[in-house]
């Protein structure tokens, strides 16, 4: 994912709240969806945080994602790549505890007031709240933003206001906003995130166009210098005014966060053993199967560590572009899954250190599994005519070979889905359609990385009658052939939080299928989905909405419109021994820009080389 679309989905996927938990409203200090908060009105910080952990020191990290490059500080827009950590630079009215699925707590906002009916949400704004020039955050400045981000702003970001009527100042520290429709679960939380610009910046800088002039927020840290593609350098703001607020309390530590950006993986790795970068993520599991074997690893001086992840592992695989005629055939799709060898790849490639993803909420009990409940049936059978009869059974799962390499059965089933897909061999022992066009399917991607797992994946493709290539662009081109849909096959991967709602639309809904920008990379354009999609919003208790994501996990299993990849359930990481961490890791997060801190006392034992 890119820099700039983890960004757009970090704030497009913590989106969600439940009318029902607001059926006495009242000013709270936080909204969650079921109405459940772990955090009482007089929290001194969160549990996962050294409420006394030391300011100081830096931490040079890596600009990681599909364009490996920026050139734009504006990460709200679709123009453009954006640099990464730009959401430092940015309050919210409200803040996640990333301990709870879905909480979230006053930051700008001290107070929220959410109607008993979920039709509106009145938050209370802090009158210390100040933007980094010292001007205060005002409700003006909230609406502002709201309309800017709506009417302006990147697809991830607007469509899920789309019921969201208006925000009104009613002084200048009060802001209401106002809903429509039936699906207002989520509406109250997706406000509460939102960034909060300065309208007095905007009126004199466009807020549509690209831009690398820095942007004014009220945010922990600033920019301190840049160099477009190549680093971007935070420093903590001394004066920043919610430095000592509960829900900061013990996070920021950082006096620097620095992204240098490299356009290799390996070129990375050598980075970090030099000692040129401090910390990085690991995705290649060759990389940190063998790639790690250094004297400083060995003794110590450089740690490599496995944090864990207990949010859904999400989806990533290759992303079939169902916009094409060619894929339009879901006999054709499901023959490209049976044509990838994943144990093939996990004993060969990946050291074994990888599970086959099935479901599009992998690592979670939204996973769909065994035959449908009575309760998901009761959601599958008004669209009984319009499914395929899978749906009804177990839950489609990839095919699973032995690992040798000899997945011929599996071939010969693909070819055979093809050719009754209306794919005819020709001469050239190339499979072609009624008009003689042959089957070409192109894989593209930015990293060379993805060669050794792709290049096998082709030429199986190549020997059933399919005329598959692997092209591998600048990562920039990428950027802009994802973003316009310009492409066969593309990898990606994407994850839902733990309380799924509006910002499913922008990953399956059928309006983001036409929308540029969108996350929607299959074009999955189905009105049972949509209606499935309403069901998990609508969604009145954990139960009925694990029941939704079931039902909705079987139709897009069903539908093949990806070859899913692998996960893991855990961060692999690898840092000098130079910061300190709390002894409670948050649990939905990895948490280490957040609440780790540069410990001095080992910074100078690991200078001293002892």
């Amino acid at each position: 994912m890119t820099p700039r679309l983890f960004l757009l989905a970090a704030v497009a996927a913590l989106l969600s709240c439940v009318a029902t938990a607001y059926a006495v409203a009242e000013p709270r200090h936080g909204l969650s969806v079921f109405g459940e908060l772990k955090y009482p009105a007089d929290f001194q910080h969160f549990d996962y945080v050294n409420p006394d952990a030391p300011k100081g020191g830096r931490m040079i990290t890596l600009g990681t994602g599909g364009a490996n490059t920026f050139d734009n500080l504006n990460g709200f827009i679709l123009k453009g790549d954006a640099a990464q950590g730009l959401d430092l630079l940015f309050d919210s009215l409200m803040v996640r505890a990333q301990d709870e699925p879905d909480a979230v707590y006053g930051l700008i906002a001290k107070s929220a007031d959410v109607a008993a009916d979920g039709m509106s949400v009145t938050f209370k704004l802090r009158p210390e709240a100040k933007f980094a020039d010292g001007t205060p955050v005002t409700a003006d400045d909230v609406v502002f933003s709201f309309k800017t981000l709506k009417e302006k702003g990147h697809p991830a970001i607007a469509q899920p206001l789309h019921d969201v009527v208006s925000a009104e100042a009613l002084d200048p520290q009060t802001v209401r906003y106002t809903f429509k429709g039936t699906l207002t679960r989520d509406l109250p939380i997706a406000v509460a995130q939102l960034p909060v610009l300065s309208k007095a910046y905007y009126s004199k800088q466009p807020f549509e166009e690209t831009s690398l002039k820095p942007p004014l927020g009220s945010g922990p840290y600033r920019i301190k210098d840049f160099k477009p593609g190549t680093y971007i350098t935070y420093t903590r703001r001394n004066d920043y005014w919610a430095k000592d607020l509960p829900v900061n309390r013990g996070r920021y530590n950082f006096d620097e966060i620095r992204y240098d950006y490299f356009r290799d993986r390996n070129i990375e790795l050598e980075a970090l053993k030099s000692g040129q970068v401090d910390f990085r993520e690991e995705f290649s599991s060759v990389n940190w199967a063998t790639g790690y074997d250094i004297p400083a690893v060995k003794d110590g001086r450089l740690i490599k560590a496995l944090l864990p992840d207990n949010r859904p592992s999400g989806a990533q695989g290759f992303f079939i572009n169902t916009r094409l005629d060619k894929f339009k055939d879901p006999r054709v799709r499901l023959a490209l899954d049976l044509v990838f060898d994943f144990e093939w790849s996990n004993k060969k490639l990946f050291y074994g250190l990888y599970k086959r993803t099935t479901s599009y909420f992998e690592n979670s009990d939204m996973k769909a599994t065994g035959l449908p409940t009575p309760e998901e049936l009761a959601l599958l059978n008004p669209y009984k005519d319009k499914l395929p009869s899978e749906v009804f059974g177990e839950p489609y799962t990839p095919p699973v070979t032995d690992g040798s390499g000899n997945n011929r059965d599996n071939l010969k089933k693909a070819r055979d889905l093809l050719i009754a897909a209306g794919w005819k061999p020709g001469a050239d022992h190339v499979l072609h359609n009624a008009k003689g066009e042959p089957l070409t399917i192109e894989f593209l991607n930015f990293e060379s990385a993805f060669e050794r797992i792709t290049v096998p994946y082709t030429d199986n493709l190549r020997r059933i009658g399919v005329n598959a290539s692997w092209r591998l662009v600048d990562p920039s081109q990428y950027e802009q052939r994802v973003k316009s849909f310009d492409f066969d096959v593309t990898t990606q991967r994407y994850a839902l939080r733990l309380t799924p709602g509006v910002e499913m639309r922008s990953y399956w809904g059928s309006d983001a299928a036409k929308t540029n920008g969108s996350f929607n990379l299959a074009g999955i354009a189905d009105p049972v989905v949509d209606a499935l999609i309403d069901k998990v919003i609508a969604a009145k208790s954990r139960t009925e909405l694990t029941t939704a994501t079931h039902a909705i996990d079987r139709v897009l299993r069903a539908g093949h419109y990806w070859v899913p990849h692998w996960y893991k359930a855990s961060y692999s990481v690898a840092y000098w021994n130079k910061y300190s961490h709390p002894k409670v890791q948050p649990k939905y997060d990895e948490g280490v820009l957040d609440t780790w801190w540069f410990d001095p006392k080992k910074a100078a034992a690991l200078s001293s080389g002892k």
